[in-house]
């Protein structure tokens, strides 16, 4: 299944699914060391649940700062993953 990127703007952020723009090391980084539903996942499970997902990134400046990602049979189900915005830019 081939879906278009979409990106949305708001004030100095951005919120885009176009998958190019992820850092994956950086997620990993997060969801291994911060989210007791992710602590400690291997770099390569995490690879495999982005790479079959509908992510989200959330960019301030070009740089990530928020993520999320979509599971979808995209017909009748969504469950809403992983989803976080570093500290440094919530509120």
């Amino acid at each position: 299944m081939n879906i278009q990127p979409r990106e949305f703007n708001r004030n100095d952020f951005l919120t885009s699914s176009d998958p190019a723009g992820l850092d994956e090391i950086w997620i990993h980084n997060y969801l291994a060391n911060n989210a007791y539903w992710a602590k400690g996942i291997p770099f390569p499970v995490l690879n495999k649940s982005v790479e079959n997902s509908l992510c989200f990134g959330v960019y301030h400046h070009k740089m990530q700062v928020g993520f999320g990602r979509v599971i979808s049979d995209f017909a009748t189900f969504a469950y809403l993953a992983d989803v976080f915005i570093d500290e440094r830019n919530r509120g």
